[in-house]
C-alpha cells in the first residue's frame, strides 16, 4: 500500500459516512432529526460531522435538511389541496412562521404565493402539444 492510498481510503470512508447521514435525511426528512442522531449515523462527533458534511456537500446539515423539507413542501403545495399549515407539519416543521421564513428564503416567495403561481401556471396539455409541434414559421417564436 502506498502512502497515497491511505488518505484516499480515509476520504472515501468519510464520504460514505456523510452519504449515509444524508440518505437518512432524505428518507426521514419529516422526522425530528438532530445533529447528535446524524453524527451517530455517520459514526463521528457532532462538531466533526457538521464540518465534514459542509465540506462534502457545500452546506450545513441543518440547511440541507431545510432545503429537502422545502422541496417536498413545494411538491405538496403544487399537487395537493392540503392547507399550508398541514404541509408545514407534514414536511417536518413545527412552526408555521419558521416554515414560511425558510420557504421564502429558499424559494424566493411565500408558500401562499408559490401555490397561487403553481395554480396559474399549468397549460392544458392539448395546447402544449399543438404549440410544441414544429410547423414552419410559428416555430420561430
Amino acid at each position: 500500500m502506498t502512502a497515497h492510498q491511505g488518505p484516499r481510503t480515509s476520504v472515501e470512508d468519510s464520504n460514505r459516512r456523510m452519504l449515509r447521514a444524508r440518505d437518512a435525511m432524505d428518507r426521514a426528512y419529516a422526522e425530528p432529526l438532530d445533529i447528535a442522531a446524524l453524527a451517530s449515523i455517520a459514526c463521528v462527533s457532532e462538531a466533526h460531522f457538521i464540518r465534514v458534511f459542509r465540506s462534502t456537500f457545500g452546506e450545513t446539515p441543518h440547511r440541507y435538511l431545510q432545503r429537502r423539507r422545502v422541496e417536498r413542501a413545494m411538491f405538496m403545495l403544487r399537487e395537493t389541496d392540503k392547507s399550508i399549515t398541514d404541509v408545514c407539519l407534514d414536511v417536518g416543521f413545527s412552526s408555521l412562521g419558521t416554515f414560511s421564513r425558510t420557504f421564502t428564503s429558499i424559494v424566493g416567495q411565500t408558500p401562499t404565493a408559490y401555490r397561487e403561481d403553481a395554480v396559474l401556471s399549468p397549460v392544458p396539455s392539448c395546447f402544449v402539444k399543438v404549440w410544441g409541434r414544429p410547423t414552419g414559421a410559428r416555430h420561430q417564436h
